[in-house]
């Protein structure tokens, strides 16, 4: 017995979870959504997340939808899955992922996952070696640091340059590797920033990685999700000059990121992965791992196959013209800049001059305040490791894209400092 007579207990809190769990997006978006004024009776506009499903424009192709129906109607899909995915599904995402490059994927490199997220936890999972880091991009998609926190996997962070575009500091990038450097995350189309990076910056990454004998981890969610002068090009064309892991998933082209399907491909030409033992490692992680659900990986050659290329077109024209929208309205706002246009990704970054308002301290006090006063969602940037940043999300229905800019407007000018 303890004080009081009370009982002891060998279990509490973990202070390693609680710590990494800080990180992610969805503990701001709760925090925001509390400050939230339940007597203001306009409806919530949503500009802090990157799901736009919920709303009409952008709900899935019919084509995907009979896919999944079709898929569970046949009942071959009601059995456990091997660890790596459904044969059907990985010959699938092979397929797709090869019409962009040079050469064709093998089916035995894909590893279907529950979502990009589990590909993430896999890839740092295996990676977490005792003394190990990584470099992740600031700012970032905060589940990388989340996830390298709880399996204590040591974060360095090398600078996105929104003067250059957000190009990669390549230059920091070496001065920040050292002989415990595991990996480099590069997001493209990129999530925060918006930008899409050129063939030639890509190539210079991937040798960039290759002189500093590290894994180039791919993160290409967006793949496609480029509206801008610089067409999409993946990672994987770059595999010959030094091993690349890719990620990606259905979520984000097809709008569906519930269904939680996604893929982890090892791109190893020279047997380097394969020969240092990692591979090993990355598949008995797999083996670990809970495998997504059989019947959407059934439906996946029907999904790819049976989506016309006119929804893409028609998804991304729409896009497009949020973003034109979004850059054009936060032009107009003078305590927000946004230092270049968005063009691929469903984001932009957005620097606050706290020196034009009055009342606001900082990022996290402007976007609390603007959901108090004005029902409107925008995530701070500290989120993905901006301060005085802001990241907004242009994936929402126009006519919501406007009123929230109109409100955005009106909060800024209400917190301007009055000139004398």
């Amino acid at each position: 017995m303890g004080e009081n007579g009370a009982k002891r207990w060998n279990f509490g809190a973990n202070e390693v979870v609680q710590r990494s769990n800080s990180l992610t997006i969805r503990d701001y978006l709760n925090t925001l959504m509390s400050n939230l004024d339940g007597g203001d009776v306009r409806p919530v506009i949503p500009l802090g997340h990157g799901d736009p499903s919920p709303f009409p424009s952008f709900r899935t192709d019919q084509a995907a939808v009979e896919a999944i129906c079709d898929a569970v109607r046949s009942t071959k899909f009601n059995n456990y899955s091997a660890s790596s995915g459904v044969p059907v599904a990985r010959k699938a995402v092979a397929e797709y992922l090869s019409q962009d490059l040079s050469y064709q994927i093998s089916p035995n490199d894909v590893h279907m996952t529950a979502g990009c997220v589990q590909a993430i936890e896999i890839l740092i999972s295996a990676l977490a070696t005792p003394g190990a880091n990584i470099l992740l991009p600031r700012p970032t998609y905060p589940m990388y640091d989340s996830l390298a926190a709880f399996y204590r996997l040591e974060v360095r962070y090398f600078d996105l340059l929104p003067e250059n575009g957000w190009d990669v500091d390549l230059d920091g990038v070496e001065a920040l590797a050292d002989d415990k450097t595991v990996a480099i995350v590069v997001i493209n189309p990129c999530n925060p920033c918006g930008n899409v990076f050129s063939r030639k910056h890509l190539q210079k990454i991937a040798e960039t990685a290759c002189k500093l004998g590290i894994l180039l981890i791919a993160d290409e969610v967006y793949d496609h999700f480029a509206f801008g002068d610089k067409p999409f090009v993946s990672l994987a064309e770059f595999a010959e000059i030094v091993p690349v892991i890719v990620l990606g998933a259905i979520s984000k082209r097809w709008f569906v990121p519930g269904w939680r399907l996604g893929w982890m491909v090892t791109l190893d030409p020279h047997g380097i992965m394969k020969d240092s033992g990692f591979v090993q490692t990355l598949i008995h992680v797999v083996n670990m791992s809970t495998e997504p659900a059989t019947f959407i990986q059934g439906a996946m050659p029907d999904i790819i196959g049976n989506t016309k290329e006119e929804f893409f077109a028609s998804k991304l024209e729409m896009v497009r013209k949020c973003a034109e929208i979004c850059y054009e309205e936060i032009m107009k706002i003078p305590c927000i800049t946004c230092p270049c246009k968005p063009e691929g990704s469903m984001f932009t970054m957005v620097k606050l001059n706290l020196s034009l308002l009055e009342g606001i301290i900082d990022d996290m006090d402007f976007c609390s305040k603007l959901a108090k006063e004005e029902s409107m969602i925008i995530l701070p940037g500290r989120a993905v490791g901006m301060k005085n940043w802001l990241r907004i999300t242009f994936a929402v229905e126009l006519e919501l894209l406007i009123e929230g800019f109109s409100r955005l407007k009106n909060f800024a000018e209400r917190h301007s400092k009055k000139q004398p």
